[in-house]
């Protein structure tokens, strides 16, 4: 029988979104998956489960201040949500409005500056912004951190620092790679001590990670593209732990899909490009053996992917056991550590 959305299905409790993050990096809890029952952890014991010759790989995508407000020539309001650059001056974007702009229109954003819309590429408006400043330092200055729509509150201040991973580098995501948000410098010194590796890829994470699948077949859900870059470097880090016996762990679904979109082609090429790789049961895994990831929304594609890497069987049984052991969910939540079955099974 074909999949559908039914079976990435379940009931969550409200109050299991979490809505800020913990008091400290790492304070959070962690679910070991490794096809028995679910193991109760903290993050902090991560590194128990890692070994000398591990590698973990991290996206070092940066958030930007995506969000911004404004107004159409018209004086009706506009809340437009830059979804990727396009070069220093132009980006696609999302526009809320009463009426959608139409080319040529004019939006005056934040008070402050003027951009145009040249047209529409699909469910985007393509805008130019100002020539006199970068695009990037201009949403710095009037941007808005975007935080996920599950989370019912404005950004503060602390989201500015919370909302980042420690070590991203690169501007050009508008949702954080949210894995990474569990680490601090104490961890990642402690994972070094212990002779696991590190490496880095980047994949800027678009708005289009939270939009819902509208299609009850699932095969005919189309995926978001998004870009990253694949260093060198991180190829022969994942050589070298292949060679030492150690394990490729994915920090996060973000660095799993640029490393199984990259290895698509048959072995991993280093260089840049686009993805709209969807990982579904069924998926046969090139890269990753394991993978630490958030819990994700009912019906989503991330679901999807976590039901393909560690078997649906065992990610029901991880939900249905978080829900009641009431871990917390989502982007601020709790982590998981999934170890891929030997045999690939998805059942």
């Amino acid at each position: 029988m074909p999949l559908t959305l039914d079976d990435f299905d379940y009931e969550l409790p409200a109050r299991l979104i979490a809505q800020r993050p913990p008091a400290e990096r790492g304070g959070s809890r962690l679910l070991r998956i490794d096809g028995g029952a679910p193991r109760d952890m903290m993050f902090r014991e991560l590194p128990t489960l890692l070994g000398a010759g591990d590698l973990l790989v991290f996206n070092d995508s940066r958030v930007i201040h995506a969000r911004l407000h404004g107004v159409k020539e018209s004086g009706g309001r506009v809340e437009v949500l830059v979804e990727r650059a396009l070069g220093p001056h132009q980006a696609l974007a999302q526009i809320r409005a009463s009426k959608s702009p139409t080319a040529g229109a004019t939006l005056r954003l934040a008070g402050a500056f003027e951009v145009t819309v040249l047209g529409r590429v699909g469910e985007f408006f393509h805008l130019a912004f100002p020539a006199e400043e970068p695009l990037f330092d201009l949403l710095a200055r009037h941007g808005e951190l975007p935080l996920p729509p599950y989370i019912t509150r404005s950004a503060a201040d602390a989201d500015k620092d919370r909302y980042q991973t420690i070590y991203a580098r690169h501007a050009g995501s508008v949702a954080a790679p949210t894995a990474g948000l569990h680490f601090d410098e104490t961890m990642l010194d402690r994972l070094r001590l212990a002779g696991v590796d590190t490496a880095y890829l980047t994949l800027h994470v678009g708005a289009g990670t939270f939009q819902p699948v509208r299609s009850h077949d699932i095969a005919r859900h189309r995926m978001h593209r998004e870009r990253y870059l694949l260093p060198e470097e991180t190829i022969v880090a994942i050589e070298r732990a292949r060679a030492a016996g150690g394990r490729v762990v994915a920090v996060g679904t973000t660095s799993l899909r640029a490393l199984e979109a990259a290895a698509q082609g048959g072995g991993l090429t280093a260089g840049s490009g686009e993805t709209d790789i969807f990982i579904v049961p069924g998926f046969r895994f090139q890269v990753a053996d394991a993978l630490l990831t958030n819990f994700h929304l009912p019906r989503s594609t991330l679901l999807m992917l976590v039901s393909a890497f560690a078997g649906i069987a065992s990610i029901r049984a991880a939900y249905a056991h978080a829900i009641e052991a009431e871990y917390r969910f989502f982007s601020y939540g709790d982590a998981m550590f999934l170890t891929r079955p030997r045999c690939d099974s998805n059942s």
